[in-house]
Parts: C-alpha cells; structure tokens; sequence
C-alpha cells in the first residue's frame, strides 16, 4: 500500500478534505436562506457519553442504557462506511457541530476510523459494537483517539451509537453518530455509456487533481507532488517526471495558461512551472512572498484567481501579463465574512465578467470584475450548514445558470439562475445517496461532468438547466482499494475535459482513468 498523506492532522478550521471533530454550525451570514444538505433531528442514538470517566475513549466511557442492540445480531460491519458524527466541543462552547468521517472495517486487512488507525475492535456486552481508533500528533507527540459505540442498526447496512474524542486522555468531542455503508447502486454495473482507456496508478501521496495540456496530463498529489504523464497514447499514459519539494508537499490544484503551468501550493501559494518541455516542468516563480496557502487556481484570459483560505479567507487576482510571473493586483473576501466561523474560499469561477466564489459556510458569492484589481460583491446565495464548495457557469439563452454544490454528508447539486446577481433563484436541483458527497465539475456545452466520489462519474444532460438528467457514468469507487475508507473524502474527485474526445479523472485511491464517451 503506498502511504496516505495524514490528512485527519488538519485543524478544526482548516478546509475541507479533514476527518476532523465536530464544529458547531453558525450558519451563513444575512441573506435569505434555504434548507440546507441536512437537517439536525437531535441525537441519533440513546446512548451517552460519560464525561468524567477517567479513561476516556474507553468502553466504560459509554453509557449504554439507551440501546436496542437487537438489530446489530444481522449487521455485517465489513466494508466502508461514511459517518455523521453530531458532536460538542468545549473549545466551541459545547454547541452542537457535525463533522463527516468513514470507517474502514476489514478484519483480515487495514481498517480505518476518523481516519486514524484502527486498534480495538469488540462485542460489548449485551451485544453492542465498540470500535477505537488512535494516532501520535506529530506536532505535539500527545495521543489522539476516537471511540465509537455502536447501540443500534435501524435497517441493514446502518449503524447507530455515540462517539468520544478525546486527546492524552482528556475530553474534545463527545456526542451521537449514524454511519452507512457503501454499497453499489441498485441496478448499477462498472459503467454505462462511459468506457475505460486506460488506469495509471500514482505511486505516493493523495491524487486531487489533473489539468490536461500540451499533451500531458498534470497530476497533483497530497503528499507526493506533481506527476507528469504523456498522453501520446491515451490508453497507456507514461510517466516522464515526477516533482516533490521538501516542507512543502500539500499541492491540491493545477490549472495552465499559454505555457505556464500553475499548482496551489499550502506552504508557497501558486508555483509556476515553465512547459518549454511539457514532459518535464521547470519551477520558475512562486508567489509566496504575498500569501503562502492557496488551496486551488482558476485562470480566465490574462487573470488568475486564487483561493486563499488562511489566514484571511480571500480570492488572490494576478494578473498574468507575464505568465511566467503572476503579479498580485487586488483580493476579494465576501461581504460579512468571519473567519472564525467560516472556512474561507474554496473555489471559484470567472465567467462574463463576474467572478463566482464558493466561500464555504459563508456560502456561494458572485462579484463582478469590471475592476480586477477590486472585485466588487453583487449578490450571494445561501444555505444552512453551507459547504459551497464548486460551480460552473453557462449561458442557457437569455438566462446564464450556475450549477453548484458543496461537499459534505447530504451535499447534492443546486441548479441556479443567476442572470440577477442580486435575485439569485434555486430553479432546480439533484441528488443521489445522501450519506455520499460530490466534490468537482466541468460544464461542456449541455453537458455537465460531476467527480462524485463514492458515486464515480456522473455525465448530466442539463439541456433542460431546471431538470438535470443522467446520460453516463463510471463506478471508480471499489471498497477493497488500498486507502479507502480512511477519509469521508474518497473515490473521483478530479477530473478534465480538454475537448479531445477524452475524460481524464483522479480517483484518491486508482489513480489516473482516461474514460471515453463512444
């Protein structure tokens, strides 16, 4: 198994891509506001959590007076499950938060809970489950564990109970959890309509992410770097280069103009690397001396837009006069933004003169960019427990739609008119499993590509913007891949569509699949 970059490390106000505790939900800032992915219906079992015991994660940590373990008999906990864990935290005031984890449970092989590694794994008395899971902090070298008691299983595949974190012993997060299992859809098969070219592993770190040009493709890996692949034969990529720095290996976004190449580096903000030789990059600019973690890149002719989560939560404009040298000319942060109740930018979209922004739980911001350098807000559109997270946008006749979605336990696809910048409408929508999130898209034309993790690729005909159809898809998720189940955040979660006939899409876990429409 190639190593996992520790992903479940990140902070409990770091974006998204974490396993990490709950945080209580603030919810959006002003605005009229929909209901969201997910409604909070209270605890999801009767069980509790003893707060004073004194060894905390612990089976005796459980009050288990409330369970119905009769269901669990039938259970089979094999497999990957996503989990909603409804958590409080003394350092938030003890509100009530939620965080999206997964589980891993496979007794002759890795298993996997929050992301950390699985150590105990037991029938409780009276039948209950308990799973815990722990790992050493490499910035502190204390312990961190979590503990799950499963008390219930209302239908098969589904596990109920409570959860403690705790850290060197001490109490964080105590609270209810419901996990599902991830299963193939009813009726589903590998694929329809979409067939595989070609699968390229990649050999170390998380793949996020891939941009397509000059005949490669550009591969970003949590913890393993940049790959480069020559796409001279589509159905056998090869690798010609492979770049890592040390002390910065957290790129998570790519994108190309002209013949510069762009990644979101955490540590140094956007590298720039010189394709004179496409098969091999050279670094020649790094913007950090303004800001140092970018999360992801856009470019729209001479401009590139930054997403900046920290420490200030705002979109970097450049311009690219010199592509080789991106020069910052301006920023844009959404009206009302807190930073300590919002995650900050995550993505965003140039399209007609106006810049859309994802802010997270500051929800989906749309500005214009008549002046670059000072984007001005003109609307917003917002939900509760917002994870605006991407969007495309296109023009449907008279009316110009965007198509967004965030990323989280619930998080489906919103169809919005937003020829009004200031009357943004929901005019349609869609949805699959609820327990599994999307992540990116592409729009070409009247088609809309989904990256859906667990769900693969989903192709959609939005011809009709208010009533998306499904025309394709690729299953990319199979729950004994190396990895899997060890984040919420699994299975197609990048993807490009150059316009040469083919999809190129990174999975977290296969790699690089070059698919075909035929």
């Amino acid at each position: 198994m190639r190593p996992l970059p520790l992903l479940v490390a990140l902070t409990l106000t770091s974006l998204s891509c974490s396993d990490d505790g709950p945080r209580p939900d603030t919810g959006p800032h002003g605005g009229d506001v929909e209901e969201g992915d997910w409604r909070d219906t209270g605890p999801f079992a009767g069980c509790a959590v003893d707060t004073a015991a004194t060894a905390c994660g612990s089976l005796g940590a459980f009050d288990t007076t409330g369970c119905t373990p009769g269901g669990l008999a039938t259970l089979e906990l094999e497999g990957v499950y996503t989990v909603h864990v409804r958590g409080r935290n003394p350092r938030y005031g003890n509100n009530y938060g939620f965080a999206s984890q997964a589980l891993r449970l496979d007794a002759s092989g890795e298993q996997y809970a929050g992301g950390l590694a699985l150590d105990t794994r037991q029938v409780a008395a009276g039948g209950n489950v308990f799973l815990s899971s722990s790992r050493t902090e490499p910035s502190t070298g204390g312990t961190r564990r979590r503990s799950y008691l499963g008390c219930q299983s209302p239908e098969p595949d589904r596990l109920q109970g409570c959860y403690v974190e705790c850290v060197d012993g001490a109490l964080e997060v105590e609270g209810t959890f419901e996990a599902r299992k991830v299963t193939p859809r009813p009726g589903e098969g590998e694929a329809s309509g979409l067939e595989r070219i070609s699968e390229t592993a990649v050999p170390d770190g998380l793949p996020v992410d891939v941009y397509v040009t000059h005949g490669h493709a550009y591969v970003v890996a949590l913890g393993g770097g940049l790959y480069v692949y020559d796409l001279a034969d589509p159905a056998r990529p090869v690798l010609t280069e492979h770049v890592l720095r040390t002390n910065d290996n957290s790129w998570n976004g790519v994108w190309a103009h002209r013949d510069a190449l762009y990644v979101a580096s955490a540590a140094r903000g956007v590298i720039v690397f010189d394709l004179a030789d496409p098969g091999h990059p050279v670094e020649v600019f790094a913007t950090g001396r303004q800001r140092t973690n970018v999360h992801t890149v856009f470019v729209d002719g001479h401009l590139l837009f930054a997403a900046s989560p920290s420490p200030t939560g705002e979109v970097l404009v450049y311009d690219l006069s010199d592509p080789f040298a991106p020069q910052l000319t301006g920023t844009f942060q959404a009206s009302g933004f807190d930073v300590s109740t919002s995650y900050g930018p995550h993505d965003m979209f140039a399209f007609e003169g106006r810049l859309y922004v994802n802010f997270w739980r500051a929800g989906y911001v749309i500005a214009s960019l008549e002046r670059p350098d000072a984007p001005r807000q003109l609307g917003s559109y917002r939900y509760e427990h917002s994870t605006s997270h991407a969007s495309a946008v296109g023009r449907f006749g008279e009316r110009v739609i965007a198509f967004e979605g965030g990323e989280d336990w619930g998080a489906h696809l919103r169809v919005l008119d937003v020829t009004d910048p200031t009357s943004v409408r929901r005019i349609g929508e869609h949805r699959l499993r609820e327990h599994l999130s999307l992540h990116n898209m592409v729009l070409v034309g009247t088609r809309l590509y989904v990256a859906w993790y667990h769900e693969g690729v989903r192709v959609l005909d939005v011809s009709t913007p208010e009533t998306p159809r499904e025309v394709a898809y690729y299953n990319t998720f199979r729950p004994g891949d190396p990895g899997r189940g060890s984040s919420f955040y699994d299975g197609a979660i990048g993807m490009r569509v150059p316009g040469d006939g083919f999809i190129y899409v990174v999975d977290t876990s296969r790699g690089l699949l070059v698919l075909r429409e035929p």
